[in-house]
């Protein structure tokens, strides 16, 4: 998955949604992300993909990305 890709498929994250993110080539450890109410920062001078939930940000390596689940929005 290219950067372009993965920043496309990351647009729905707004803070009502959770992400979890799968990478390959980790050990395993680290191989898992759940980002509750994510957010996705929108792109920076640096072009690198942030996500946060409000406490830390998380840079995430789109060449890594195995698989994305992000969940529905809540219904009201």
């Amino acid at each position: 998955m290219t950067s372009d890709q993965l920043r496309k498929a990351l647009l729905e994250l707004n803070g009502e949604r959770d992400a979890f993110f799968a990478f390959s080539h980790m050990p395993d450890h680290y191989a898992h992300l759940h980002v509750h109410s994510a957010m996705l920062i929108p792109d920076e001078p640096d072009h690198l993909i942030k996500v946060t939930d409000g406490k830390s940000v998380y840079i995430i390596e789109a060449e890594r990305v195995a698989w994305v689940r992000i969940g529905l929005k809540p219904v009201n």
